[in-house]
Formats: C-alpha cells, sequence, structure tokens
C-alpha cells in the first residue's frame, strides 16, 4: 500500500518500527483543536459565557477590583524548541503571568490564551503544551474562558491574558518604598538562568536532562501566587515587584517609581549552593545570575520597618 503524505508532513519514530507520518496542526484546523481545549474545560458559577461565543462574560468578584496582565511567549525570543519541551513551554506561558497578579496582591481567577501556531507543529506536541497551560490553571485555581488560535508562517507564540482580583487599598505597586523601608526577596535567586546556561550547554534536545533543580527552576518556575495575596491582605509590603528580568532590574524600577535610592548588601543576597559552584566552575561571579539572569519569578518587595 502507498501512504501519499501532504508536503507538511512530519514524520518520527515509531518505538522498535519504521517512520510514521504524525498529525500536524494544520492537518486537522482550528475548530478540532479548539475542542480539544474545550473538552478538558470546565467552568465555575461565576462564568456567565464561556467559550464558544464572541467573548467571555465573568462576574466580578464582590467589593473587589479586576486586576489584568498580559504575556507572550515567542519562539527563539523566550524558549527554545529544541529543549524546552511543549509541556513546559505551556507551564511558563501561564506561571509568568501569574507571578505578575502576584507582584500586585491579587488573586487569580480567569485566563485568556491566545496561540498562533506554525502549520508544521504536530498535534501531540500542540496538546502537551496545553496540558501544560491547564495543569498551572488547575494548581492556582485559575479558569481558562477563551482564547484564540491562529496559524502563522512565523514563530511559535504562546499569549495569555490572565486576570485576578484584589481588594481596595490592598493592591500591591511598585510605588510605595519610602526612605527606611527594608527590602526582602521570597526564596532565592539565580537558578533559572544557571539552568538555561546548563541546557544550552548540552545542546539537549527534545528533553529535560538529568534532574537538575536549576534546570527545573528555569523550565517550570513557581509563581508566589500565596506569598503576594498575604503581602497585599495584610498590607505587609510598601512595593512589590516580580524577579522577572533579574534583581538589579526590580531594584531600579521600584527606586524610580517610588523616588528613592536603594542599597543592597551583597552578602544578603539569597544564592542557592549549586548556582555558586557553577559558576565558580566557570569563574565567574556567583552574583551574576542574580542579579541579571531572570526567568525567577520571585517576588522583590519593600517593607516598613515596624511591619517587618
Amino acid at each position: 500500500m502507498t501512504v501519499r503524505l501532504k508536503p507538511d508532513t512530519t514524520l518520527r519514530d515509531a518505538p522498535g518500527g519504521p517512520l510514521v507520518p504524525t498529525l500536524t496542526v494544520a492537518d486537522i484546523g482550528e475548530r478540532a483543536l479548539i475542542a480539544r481545549i474545550k473538552a478538558r474545560m470546565s467552568m465555575p458559577s461565576w462564568v456567565v459565557i464561556g467559550p464558544g461565543d464572541d467573548a467571555a462574560v465573568i462576574r466580578p468578584e464582590r467589593g473587589a477590583f479586576d486586576v489584568l496582565t498580559t504575556d507572550a511567549l515567542v519562539e527563539g525570543v523566550h524558549f527554545d524548541r529544541r529543549f524546552v519541551p511543549p509541556h513546559a513551554i505551556g507551564h511558563r506561558a501561564l506561571a509568568v503571568n501569574l507571578s505578575d497578579l502576584a507582584a500586585m496582591g491579587a488573586s487569580p481567577r480567569a485566563a485568556l490564551l491566545s496561540l498562533v501556531l506554525p502549520p508544521s507543529l504536530d498535534v501531540t506536541d500542540f496538546e502537551q503544551l496545553v496540558d501544560g497551560v491547564l495543569a498551572v490553571a488547575a494548581t492556582y485555581q485559575v479558569t481558562l474562558i477563551g482564547g484564540n488560535i491562529t496559524q502563522t508562517s512565523g514563530p511559535l507564540t504562546v499569549d495569555i491574558t490572565a486576570i485576578g482580583s484584589a481588594k481596595p487599598r490592598k493592591i500591591l505597586t511598585r510605588a510605595g518604598a519610602r526612605p527606611g523601608d527594608e527590602v526582602y526577596v521570597t526564596g532565592a535567586l539565580g537558578e533559572a538562568a544557571v539552568g538555561l546556561q546548563k541546557l544550552q550547554l548540552a545542546g539537549l534536545s527534545g528533553h529535560e536532562g538529568p534532574a537538575d533543580s536549576c534546570v527545573t527552576r528555569y523550565l517550570r518556575p513557581q509563581p508566589r501566587v500565596r506569598a503576594g495575596m498575604l503581602l497585599g491582605r495584610n498590607r505587609a509590603a510598601s512595593s512589590c515587584m516580580d524577579v522577572s528580568d533579574g534583581l538589579a532590574d526590580c531594584v531600579r524600577q521600584v527606586a524610580e517609581a517610588s523616588d528613592v535610592g536603594v542599597t543592597l548588601d551583597a552578602n544578603t543576597i539569597p544564592i542557592p549552593v549549586e548556582v555558586r559552584q557553577a559558576q565558580e566552575r566557570r569563574g565567574q561571579d556567583p552574583l551574576e545570575p542574580a542579579l541579571s539572569g531572570g526567568d525567577d519569578y520571585e517576588l522583590f518587595f519593600t517593607v516598613r520597618p515596624a511591619h517587618r
């Protein structure tokens, strides 16, 4: 029997067998892709109109403001599919948006997912990417209420709009720091940058390689949602920002927004042993990944001395 393949059909090794054709997103079309996402979704009572109409309608949380943020991950700019698996792409896409909500002290509620897909993308990779988004959504009780799918001749792009809620007077911003405030950060810094370096140097293809805390930290960051909510609810932080582009960037932006200067003691910056060892092996400064590496998604915040 002769199998005639479409020009954009890809081939993949079958376990113990010859190359077999795999479905691409172009093969099954937009409606079938949307149906595959909708089959995994459920709607809470505050979603008045969910996926399937021209727009979603949700009921706002009583006595709270809506907090909205959006962020896009573009292949070749924010991730490399040679060593970032589809599930991790989806995980990161939602996690970075939830980190922004956490920095505002907001409780996450809903998200809109927009996918710009190359026609040659495997359907299996598409489903794993969506699974990564939905796994993070389930962990943080986020409802996927709609979105869009389109094809492109350019790079794979995952664009998410996340919606949260926060009570008045409990929303955190970058502009509240005052002279005398103390500076804090959740967790530790620099692991994600070192993890990315390890992936790039190893030249991995399609898998994550051996278990490694730095690699895991880059591939699957954990947004500090609970910490952000508590800082907002307790009005403990005078300013707050998520650490997406390194500690130095946070210092600059909070200082500018608050019209203050910030002094850091290098000895107090929390840097894991794995980061120090990796940098020392390369003959590089252990502080560098923490200051400018990015992708940690911790929270940088300031606190009045009385609220220590």
